[in-house]
């Protein structure tokens, strides 16, 4: 199931494609281009129209800094990505666990995130 089609997924705060191009100051292309790399799944209207929540927006200003700031071209910018979201589900999971089974799961976390900076 592509995220964009989960039903649960928040419908606040949606902007249009256009919207956001001009808040980020970022060509439309560049959206779509970073939405066919994975980079982000906006949602879809049953029009097929795109619409961007506050959170692609924020994932999009991550992308800007990392690309305009860090000088990261994509190929870096989805390993970055990838990292941080599993950072992300990283440190969520482990607030529930205790034990030998927080030790193994963080282990095989960072194991998981080496083998990503590897290119497995």
């Amino acid at each position: 199931m592509h995220p964009s089609d989960n039903p649960a997924r928040s419908v606040h705060g949606v902007y249009i494609i256009s919207v956001v191009a001009r808040m980020l100051e970022m060509h439309p292309q560049t959206l779509r281009k970073y939405e066919r790399m994975g980079l982000l799944s906006p949602a879809r209207t049953g029009g097929m129209l795109r619409l961007y929540s506050e959170e692609d927006i924020a994932s999009l200003l991550l992308i800007k800094h990392l690309v305009g700031k860090l000088g990261l071209n994509l190929a870096g910018v989805q390993l970055a990505m990838h990292l941080f979201n599993k950072l992300l589900e990283t440190k969520a999971a482990a607030r529930v666990l205790e034990g030998r089974a927080l030790k193994g799961f963080v282990e095989d976390s960072v194991d998981q995130m080496l083998a990503l900076m590897k290119g497995e």
